[in-house]
This record gives structure tokens, C-alpha cells and sequence, in this order.
């Protein structure tokens, strides 16, 4: 054990044996801000995350906290059993980081890692997660088992599944699950959540186009892919405007077109790359039906073929109406009930924990990360999480557990 984290262990005992103390939590949450910055500088992408994963496992075990690595390649869970309630708990953060360089912008914890960065605040999110981890060994205010869940590959949408794939809930069996997740254009100190669906799924296509390739000054004489990208690209807009019921969400993008012709040649393969974003299963099931017909009718018209490769990348999040409640209400605790939004807008972009949901009850919530004109974007190289959130994240994760595992038996509402 170094100094820092004698000190980190040292100011967590002192502030919940003297109550409410400043100095004591100016220092707990100081070391939460350590730990934040030491995963910042060390980026690993998914399922490499082997020092992340390897520091997480040290801090928990300093915690006094049971710990299982390797499940599913890099992830972790501890396990913290206090009592003899039966009620288990889980409580997910990610570990992974993007394989994008960095602009640091003078900031001391800038990414040692060249190529890679906490573009996503995944950083953010695990020192949340080991801060409530902290805040419950040293409070030690529940009777049941809280299991800290530290997913690996979360930004390919692969993490979850290899957790699940490896036994995680045959070998850590949770009644509930909860997430969360940083939103820059949020105000700091908010947190919002929503009943049913809060993020999309995400699903990949890559469609190629064959034609036949020629000299551009004798057009006649070849079948140009290009022209037929074209309006397959054109085409594949209507299919939400006029395929999709509009009470359904639902996104198409093309976002790569490339063809392997020059200047004053037409080229014989031209490949469109892009996504679909949607909450109902029948409406992935539509999109790609429409997409495989919109392009093969095309296609043939002009005397081209082509191919459809479309992948499920994501699961939609999907919150359990009866779980929204018990999040709101541990948020309302933690930041007041003005600050938070049990009925926000359901946003397009997809996150890894839906999986999770699928298989046991859970909620998923949004916390502000800071809405000022200076945001950064998710996923920008100017980007950086917040430490003036992580107390909230520690203490919402921390409440969580003690609101569903209540030592007077007097459990919160939820997935009973």
C-alpha cells in the first residue's frame, strides 16, 4: 500500500466516524480525483485493459473488498458482503478508453499513451465506482452483498457479452444492476433517467456495390458503381421517413463512401459503410429488410450487384420501469430533487450496458458533466471528465445500495 492510498484509506475511516466532516471529505474526495487522473494517463482500449484493470483490483482489495479478475478477458468484480441479508446488488462502471490521440491542452494528467485516451470519461467512471466502493466498506451501512461490476470493452459493444459468455451471473448472481454515464451539455450537480427505453441499439452495415470500370470519356461502355452509390445513398433516406412508423425512433447514416477509382477512371467496386440507431427489435428487423431491398432493387436496375453485410453492435438500454424509481430517488438524496429529471428524453447514442438489461433488472442514468460554453463533446481529443462529479457518482452509487439493501429490512421499491 503507497502513501496516497493510506491516505485515501485513512480519510474515509475519519469521516464516517466523526460524521459530516469537511476536511475528512475534501480528503476522501481528493483521492478519488488521484484515482480519476492515474487512469486518464494510462489509456487501454478494449480488452487490454491490463493495468486499469490491475489498479482497480489493488484499490478494491485495499478496500478490504473481495476481488475476481479476469471475467471475460480484462473485467473485474468485487464483491462486498456486509450482514446477512440476501439481497445482491450490482453496480457497472467501464474500463476502456478510444483509440484516439489526445489533445491535452496543458493538462498535468494527460494520456502517457500515444493513440489512445479517456475521450468517453470511462476514467471518470471507474473512480466513481471505487469511490462508493470506499464509502460503503468504510460506512459498512447495508445488509446484503454489493458486487462492483468494471466491464471491459464497452465502445465496441463487446464487453458485456463477454462478461455475460463467461459465467458472470451463474458465478455473481444480482437481483438488480445500475449504470451511469457522464453527458456533456448536462449542468454538473443534474442527473437524468428515464422508464423504458433511454438509449438506442446500434446496428453496422457495409454495402458493396460491383460494377464494371472504364475510361471516364467512355461512360457507355461501363456500369459506374459510383452513380449507383449514389442513389442508393439517396434512397436509403426514405426508408425512415416511409418505411418506419413514426411513433418509432429511428436513425439511418452513411458515413464512409469509397470507391477504388482515380480521376479519369470509373471505378468498378464502390463500398458505403455507416450505422442504424432504433429501440424495438421489429424495427432493427425492418431496417435491415428495407436496406438488403432498396439495394439489390437498385443494383439490378442499372445491371450492378451488389452485398449487405449489416451486424447488431449494440443492444438498446432499456431501463425497468420498476427500477427507474429506486435511481431516482437515491439521485434525489444525493443531489435534491430540483436537480434531477426522471423523465428525460431518450437520446440516440448506444451504450454496452443494454446488454446487461437484458437479462436482469437495472436502470440506467445520465450525470451532467458541465454545460458551459467551453463543453467538450464525448469522443473529442479536447475532451476531459469533470472531477467536480465524481462525489455525486460516488455517493449515487453508494446510496443505491443502501436504499435496495437496507439494514432495518425497510427496502426501497424496486424489482421485488
Amino acid at each position: 500500500m503507497n502513501s496516497i492510498d493510506k491516505l485515501d484509506s485513512s480519510a474515509s475511516n475519519d469521516a464516517e466516524t466523526t460524521g459530516y466532516d469537511r476536511q475528512a471529505e475534501s480528503a476522501l474526495e481528493a483521492g478519488w480525483q488521484r484515482w480519476r487522473h492515474d487512469f486518464h494517463r494510462f489509456p487501454e482500449t478494449g480488452f487490454q485493459e491490463e493495468r486499469t484493470a490491475g489498479r482497480i483490483a489493488q484499490i478494491l482489495e485495499m478496500l478490504g473488498i473481495e476481488v475476481h479478475r479476469g471475467i471475460g478477458g480484462t473485467g473485474i468484480v468485487g464483491n462486498l458482503r456486509i450482514g446477512s441479508g440476501s439481497g445482491v446488488i450490482g453496480l457497472r462502471a467501464d474500463m476502456d478508453a478510444l483509440a484516439i490521440q489526445e489533445r491535452a491542452d496543458g493538462r498535468s494528467h494527460a494520456s502517457a499513451n500515444a493513440g489512445r485516451m479517456h475521450a468517453c470519461g470511462h476514467d471518470g467512471h471507474m473512480a466513481m465506482l471505487l469511490g462508493a466502493a470506499q464509502l460503503l466498506a468504510g460506512r459498512r451501512d447495508f445488509d446484503g452483498t454489493v458486487r462492483f461490476v468494471f466491464q471491459p470493452a464497452e465502445e465496441h459493444g463487446r464487453g458485456a457479452a463477454a462478461m455475460l459468455a463467461d459465467g458472470l451471473l451463474a458465478r455473481f448472481p444480482m437481483d438488480e444492476i445500475y449504470g451511469a454515464h457522464n453527458i456533456p451539455g448536462m449542468a454538473s450537480g443534474h442527473i437524468a433517467t428515464r422508464a423504458g427505453g433511454i438509449m438506442a441499439s446500434e446496428d453496422n452495415f457495409v454495402i458493396r456495390i460491383t460494377g464494371r470500370g472504364g475510361h471516364a470519356a467512355r461512360p457507355q461502355m461501363a456500369i459506374d458503381p459510383l452513380v449507383i452509390g449514389a442513389q442508393v445513398v439517396l434512397a436509403l433516406q426514405t426508408i425512415v421517413a416511409r418505411s418506419v412508423d413514426p411513433q418509432h425512433s429511428a436513425v439511418l447514416s452513411c458515413t464512409e463512401f469509397i470507391t477504388d477509382g482515380i480521376r479519369n477512371a470509373i471505378p468498378t467496386e464502390v463500398v458505403i459503410k455507416g450505422d442504424t440507431r432504433s429501440y424495438a427489435p421489429q424495427v432493427q428487423a425492418l431496417l435491415e429488410t428495407r436496406m438488403r431491398e432498396v439495394c439489390a432493387g437498385i443494383c439490378s436496375a442499372h445491371g450492378a450487384s451488389c452485398s449487405v453485410e449489416y451486424t447488431r453492435e449494440f443492444a438498446p438500454t432499456v431501463n425497468w420501469a420498476q427500477c427507474v424509481p429506486v435511481a431516482v430517488a437515491a439521485a434525489r438524496a444525493v443531489v435534491g430533487a430540483d436537480r434531477v429529471d426522471a423523465a428525460v428524453a431518450p437520446m440516440m447514442i448506444s451504450e454496452d450496458f443494454g446488454r446487461f438489461l437484458q437479462e436482469l433488472p437495472g436502470a440506467f442514468v445520465f450525470i451532467g458533466n458541465g454545460d458551459g460554453p467551453g463543453a467538450m463533446p464525448l469522443h473529442n481529443a479536447g475532451y476531459d471528465f469533470n472531477d467536480a462529479i465524481l462525489p455525486i457518482g460516488a455517493r449515487y452509487f453508494a446510496e443505491l445500495a443502501r436504499s435496495r439493501l437496507p439494514r432495518d429490512g425497510n427496502r426501497a421499491t424496486a424489482a421485488d
